[in-house]
């Protein structure tokens, strides 16, 4: 038995296995749950394991050590698969993927034949993958495979959460190593920058203490300038390492194996380090207590990176690196209080990621509900409504939302979808796929540096090659010659919504979905009027994207090539100086206008669809809306809130301004201008909405006016936020006992009671009430005030009124 922590729970953890079909295991940074439990479970079961890693630098690290323990190299008994590479073989009975390979393991062969487990890894960083295929092999355990097994493990699980959705599942949970971490908690100078105050901290902490030191940052930006600012200050034997994804797989070895004899390293890593990846030699640990999260905006369909603050859990993953071989500390950069508030886990990244890959997965799985499958958390509806807009455009999907035959050869890909789209755009041409397949493969890992596209096509690096050798092949079409002529049509395919026009020359273009970009300007690129920018960032102050990268075009070519792109819509303008609408014909690429034609008398069935996407950029406002239409809006509005049960149309601003075709284009026949809009009767529009019988309804429950005991027929006011208010002159409302009240009695009206001269003397909502109770104050002050008025003792039966004693009845 190992002297691994993790050795202590084996015989519980298999028992668990075999009773259930899912198993939590928690096991600390250090227990061996990634580089021997794996091999110990490998001699218990008679088919194959496939442990899903959730980054690759981590998988091919731990198929690396695991194929070691057996005296291998990767690609025997333990494999590896991911995207552009992969070491597996007939004999590979233990496989370590990562992204989206389980997906689309489990897209062709749904019962997964001979696996019988498999293990999600570092389950806590909640990728949106792992939450996919979860998601998929629980669907596959409920219809096809009650023997298949699923354990999820690592260092933090959220078990909660986890048991709640899995309440048969066991948790077992494992010790770590004995090694203590100190934990410790700094400030960072707030009279220095970032990159400077962190270099000191480092700095003092090697010289106080001995072994190599773990630094964690959120970004590869700050990797460098706190590398630039720690080299002087650090003694001759230390090596400084960077370490993040895109670095080449030689310097992440450096970073990764032990110091040389003599020398110390401190490593500056992404959280790529924080889980999995075993990094020889750390005793100190420093961590930034940062991360930088992609977040994906469902109304721009573009990601912006936030920086923000961990979680306790990857706090505590951290400091846990510093513990793995001897006593260690760790030194958050952080007051103590500030990392005590922090939140338990971070967000899992279902919530704020682009889910267009997803749901073709899930089409691609035949579920066209997300509802139909087990969630930890569900997927967004916002952001499940963005990605079936794009799958739409792309042309993946029908107006029914099923699979084209183009969305099936997208799936089949596994790429994200705007690559899929233009690979299947290139057709059965060897160039058009060659050049397809090598822009698919520059961006899914974009160069740094040149943001031009042609300087990636012209000179292309090792791994896109291989990269998109791999692509063609499932094109089925090899060989072929990249054609720089070829990549703008195809990217147009893929990305036609980021077609850019330079506005200005200060590198500000628009995008044809009428997003804004920018360029530096010391950027090469500026000079183009036209771009195609496929890659492109949201920032957190600024208004506009920044272009990663980007292709110049000539705009009459594309459209001679894709002239699909450019569509004629017809928009009106409204002039204030003349008070008047005019009509335009425009030839345009979404939101970029090619071509303009004045039209002097355009037919009504072009002309009003222009007019009601005026009406929707300008608001109702535009329309003569009275204030009796604004009333029966809000009643609308009432009725849906207080008689939930009735099928009452939504009558918000914003609901109208999406209906206009059902309820204003019906009234605006003979409407050419903004007069004529202005002649329409609202009201009479708004009940377009209404069947007769919801009319008479409406009129019954939410009447627009209350007789009171006089005989007096006053408005009620209606309000979106406040409830209904009548107002009346106190003594109108003698005689009336109790409150009076709409919606079938459930909701009371709020009387204003007015004196004899209109003004306000009393609000409620509890009329006997004020009987009981106010009025003897009231009615003291009243008759001293208006001597000539009837204020009776018992005003719930005194005769209503509206003149002086004089005209009135004695009470």
């Amino acid at each position: 038995m190992s002297s691994l922590p993790v050795s202590a729970v084996l015989p519980e953890l298999l028992a668990a296995l075999r009773d259930a079909p899912q198993v939590l295991l928690a096991a600390p940074t250090g227990a061996g749950k990634s580089t021997w439990l794996p091999l110990q479970l490998l001699q218990q079961v008679s088919g194959r394991i496939l442990l899903l890693e959730p980054r690759r630098l981590a998988a091919r690290n731990v198929a690396q050590r695991l194929a070691e323990q057996l005296g291998e190299a990767p690609g025997q008994t333990v494999g590896y698969r991911m995207r552009a590479e992969s070491r597996s073989g007939p004999s590979t009975r233990l496989e370590v993927i990562t992204e989206g390979i389980l997906t689309r393991m489990l897209q062709q062969d749904p019962m997964l034949e001979g696996v019988s487990l498999v293990i999600l890894d570092e389950f806590h960083e909640r990728s949106l993958q792992a939450d996919l295929a979860l998601a998929l092999l629980l669907d596959v355990q409920q219809g096809l495979r009650e023997d298949l097994k699923i354990l999820l493990m690592s260092a933090t699980l959220d078990n909660a959460r986890l048991q709640a959705l899995l309440p048969d599942a066991p948790s077992v949970r494992s010790e770590g190593r004995s090694f203590p971490v100190e934990r410790r908690y700094a400030s960072l100078s707030t009279s220095q920058r970032f990159e400077e105050a962190v270099a000191r901290q480092v700095s003092e902490l090697l010289r106080d203490e001995p072994g190599s030191l773990l630094l964690f940052l959120p970004g590869v930006g700050e990797i460098q300038r706190v590398q630039t600012q720690l080299a002087p200050l650090v003694a001759s034997d230390v090596d400084l390492c960077p370490l993040y994804g895109a670095l080449p797989l030689a310097e992440q070895r450096k970073a990764i194996l032990p110091a040389p004899v003599g020398r110390r390293k401190v490593v500056l890593a992404t959280n790529i380090a924080e889980t999995s990846l075993t990094i020889e030699g750390i005793r100190l640990v420093v961590d930034s207590a940062l991360e930088r999260t992609a977040l994906f905006d469902t109304r721009t369909g573009l990601t912006r990176l936030q920086t923000q603050r961990v979680s306790q859990a990857s706090m505590i993953q951290r400091a846990g690196r510093a513990g793995r071989l001897a006593p260690g500390i760790c030194l958050h950069l952080i007051p103590k209080e500030q990392a005590e508030r922090a939140a338990a886990h971070s967000d899992a990244e279902i919530l704020q990621s682009d889910l267009s890959s997803l749901w073709l997965d899930l089409l691609q799985w035949g579920c066209h509900d997300a509802a139909q499958l087990t969630w930890l958390d569900k997927p967004p509806a916002a952001s499940l409504a963005q990605a079936q807009r794009l799958l739409s455009q792309l042309g993946a999907t029908t107006d029914a939302g099923q699979l084209t035959a183009k969305g099936r050869r997208m799936a089949a890909f596994g790429s994200e979808p705007r690559l899929a789209a233009m690979l299947v755009e290139a057709g059965n041409d060897a160039d058009s796929a060659a050049t397809a397949a090598m822009l698919a493969a520059i961006l899914e890992e974009p160069p740094r540096g040149s943001l031009d596209l042609r300087d990636a096509l012209h000179r292309p690096q090792p791994h896109w090659q291989k990269r998109a050798k791999q692509l063609q092949q499932r094109l089925r079409l090899t060989g072929g010659a990249i054609d720089a002529a070829l990549a703008a049509p195809l990217l147009a395919s893929a990305f036609p919504d980021r077609i850019a026009r330079r506005r200005g020359m200060e590198g500000r273009y628009q995008l044809a979905n009428g997003m804004g970009a920018m360029l530096d300007r010391e950027e090469a690129l500026i000079r183009y009027e036209w771009l195609l920018a496929p890659a492109l960032l949201q920032g957190s102050a600024q208004p506009d994207a920044r272009i990663l990268q980007a292709l110049p075009l000539t705009i009459e070519t594309l459209i001679a090539e894709r002239p699909q792109l450019v569509g004629q819509r017809v928009e009106v303008e409204w002039h204030d100086e003349r008070g008047t609408l005019s009509a335009w014909r425009r030839e345009q690429i979404g939101e970029l206008v090619l071509k303009s034609q004045p039209l002097s008398k355009p037919d009504e069935a072009v002309l009003h669809p222009a007019m009601l996407r005026w009406i929707r950029s300008k608001g109702l406002s535009v329309l003569n809306w009275t204030p009796a239409a604004e009333q029966l809006r809000v009643r609308l509005v009432c009725a849906a809130q207080w008689l939930p049960e009735q099928a009452w149309p939504a009558a918000s601003e914003a609901d109208l301004l999406a209906t206009l075709e059902k309820w204003l284009l019906p009234m605006m026949s003979g409407v050419r201008d903004a007069k004529g809009l202005k002649q329409i009767d609202c009201v009479n529009a708004l009940l377009q909405l209404l069947t007769w019988s919801q009319r008479q309804q409406l009129d019954t429950v939410l009447p627009t006016h209350y007789t009171v005991p006089t005989g007096s027929r006053l408005p009620i006011r209606y309000d979106e936020e406040k409830p209904p208010a009548l107002a009346v002159r106190l003594q109108e409302m003698f005689g009336e006992a109790q409150n009076p009240c709409v919606a079938e009695g459930r909701i009371p009206l709020v009387l204003e009671l007015l004196s004899p001269a209109q003004r306000p003397l009393q609000i409620t909502r509890d009329l006997a009430g004020f009987w009981q109770g106010a009025w003897r104050e009231v009615q003291k002050e009243m008759k001293g005030r208006y001597p000539k008025h009837l204020w009776p003792n018992d005003p719930a039966s005194a005769l209503p009124t509206r003149r002086t004693k004089k005209y009135s009845a004695p009470s």
